[in-house]
């Protein structure tokens, strides 16, 4: 099984290009700490770079931005190359299955600065509470 969940920040504004046969595709790259201190004191980061597909890229593209915190899934996959050189390389790239995001919403409070959630209510307000006259009884 090839699954991967990391959580970590942005560390550029996400990318959104298309495919030749128009297929969307969105590439970010996030740094993820460890959770362990190195000898000197600090703690190490590890930075991943990671392909959203379709409509989950266009969402990224749309939402996140340089160092928003984002939860990803997906698999890790392994890609061979050579370099400029004729340096044969491996680069590690994980494709997202599902992202969320963790950053609280903009400081200013617009209510688009976030997606909906899959229930689509996220950026409905709530209903007003209505206020009842209370004698003081307690009801049990």
């Amino acid at each position: 099984m090839n699954k991967v969940f990391l959580i970590g920040n942005l560390t550029r504004d996400p990318e959104l290009t298309e495919t030749a046969s128009g297929v969307s595709i969105c590439r970010f790259a996030i740094a993820v700490n460890r959770n362990y201190s190195g000898s000197d004191g600090e703690r190490k980061t590890d930075f991943f770079n990671v392909t959203a597909w379709r409509g989950l890229g266009e969402t990224v593209s749309r939402y996140a931005k340089k160092g928003n915190k984002v939860a990803v899934s997906g698999s890790i996959e392994l890609r061979n190359y050579e370099d400029s050189q004729g340096v044969k390389r491996t680069a590690v790239d994980i494709i997202a299955q599902d992202v969320e995001f963790l950053s609280p919403r903009g400081g200013d409070g617009s209510e688009q600065d976030a997606p909906a959630t899959s229930s689509g209510n996220r950026g409905a307000r709530k209903p007003a509470l209505q206020s009842f006259d209370d004698d003081g009884d307690i009801p049990f």
